[in-house]
């Protein structure tokens, strides 16, 4: 595969440092192992399942920090001291990470049937959702009543 030059959009670019460290995150990752779906499950809600097979509850961990969602396994205990034939289950030890966008929060996860499901929803501030504005003014006609409390205005 060709490596891809960004540097030249760079040069004039002042604060996407965040998005050359994603295109290097991406080219180096390892996308193979293990196995995930990213599905979306409502307007603002996401799931992302990975096959964990091998793994219980206590060799996995979860850690969100800056935008990065970062799931790692590792077997705790020893291997059992048998003679194996053939090994189908890859049972190594892993770490992905996965780019959140802004405002998106874990909202929580489970393992059941060897399958590790986050679950990921978009929680936008109130400071940041669009309102509406009112938009006051003079009134277009004025009375005689309200000429009287307003000094310097005479009636017609």
């Amino acid at each position: 595969m060709n490596a891809l030059n960004l540097s030249p959009l760079f040069r004039t670019a002042i604060g996407f440092d965040r998005l050359a460290r994603m295109a290097d995150m991406a080219a180096a990752a390892d996308v193979s192992y293990p196995p995930y779906n990213i599905e979306k499950t409502s307007e603002d809600s996401y799931r992302l399942t990975m096959a964990v097979a091998g793994f219980g509850p206590d060799d996995i961990e979860l850690v969100v920090k800056e935008n990065t969602l970062f799931v790692a396994g590792r077997v705790a205990g020893e291997p059992e001291k048998t003679e194996l034939l053939y090994r189908g289950i890859a049972g190594r030890a892993f770490e992905r990470r996965f780019t959140l966008a802004e405002h998106m929060v874990v909202d929580g996860a489970d393992l059941k049937n060897g399958l590790l499901q986050i679950g990921l929803k978009r929680v936008v501030p109130e400071a940041s959702k669009p309102r509406k504005i009112a938009i006051s003014g003079a009134t277009s006609t004025v009375t005689a009543a309200s000429n009287d409390s307003q000094p310097g205005v005479q009636a017609a």
